[in-house]
């Protein structure tokens, strides 16, 4: 969080020169409020916060709970971009509310924070992730070789089969791509873009030997072909995965059979 600045003035009232005028703003922050112990229905409470508009949602989101209202409910951990935890809409999209900087979303207007859309609200901005990793689980992430016994050497790759799906390894599996989806939205059996890109991250994957396991999974009536191709999913990955183009090739692959 960004060090307070104080304004030191002399005898006339002026700053004296090496002080700098105080760069916090008034920001409003409007959160969607629901908690199942209170009542049936979500409401939108307002919060006035002063704050330096260089900092992000996150310390925002933080002066409320500590100093405003201990009962607002959120999700955060790592504050860097890379546990994924604190995605949430942020002004109508889906973002990291620690990548979020206050200055870049319109400060001088009312902020609104909503928990992320398709999964269930637990409370306030927390959703009920299980269907989501579900999903991730049901793609077999993870490495499958029919040597089930343990590597008597390395797995040998070369740099261009490690570049065929090293965009797809950056998932932080933070659900925004996932809950942008409009298909999502409408279907929660959808597996939706993450678990696709989990799957890609393994198909193409040379060294891996489950890629028709995986692709037959995706075949499924929920599976990949369910994409619209709307680029929702692309537009809100806050790693800058290219999501619309993973699901293509998973499409392409299931065609040809090559991969």
């Amino acid at each position: 969080m960004a060090t307070p600045v104080l304004d030191k003035e002399d005898a006339a009232g002026k700053p004296e020169p090496g002080f700098a005028d105080s760069p916090y703003i008034t920001v409003t922050f409007r959160v969607r409020r629901f908690n199942p112990e209170v009542a049936a229905d979500a409401t939108w409470e307002d919060f006035q916060v002063e704050i330096d508009p260089k900092e992000r949602v996150l310390d925002a989101l933080h002066k409320i709970k500590w100093e405003l209202d201990g009962t607002l409910t959120f999700r955060r951990s790592c504050a860097h971009g890379i546990c994924g935890s604190d995605a949430m809409r942020i002004n109508g999209k889906n973002r990291l509310a620690c990548k979020t900087l206050i200055k870049d979303i319109s400060p001088e207007k009312p902020i609104t924070v909503e928990p992320i859309k398709g999964l269930t609200v637990l409370k306030d901005l927390v959703v009920d992730m299980e269907p989501f990793f579900q999903a991730y689980r049901d793609v077999m992430p993870f490495l499958i070789t029919k040597d089930t016994n343990e590597p008597t050497r390395e797995r040998l790759q070369s740099a261009e089969d490690r570049e065929r799906f090293d965009d797809t390894t950056k998932c932080i599996l933070c659900a925004a791509c996932t809950t942008s989806c409009p298909v999502f939205w409408n279907d929660g059996q959808y597996f939706g873009p993450a678990a696709i890109v989990n799957a890609h991250r393994f198909i193409f994957d040379s060294r891996d030997e489950a890629g028709e396991q995986r692709l037959e999974i995706l075949n499924d009536r929920d599976g990949v072909w369910r994409c619209r191709t709307t680029f929702n999913c692309t537009d809100a990955c806050p790693r800058g995965i290219e999501v619309t183009k993973a699901i293509a090739e998973v499409k392409r692959a299931l065609i040809t059979r090559r991969y």
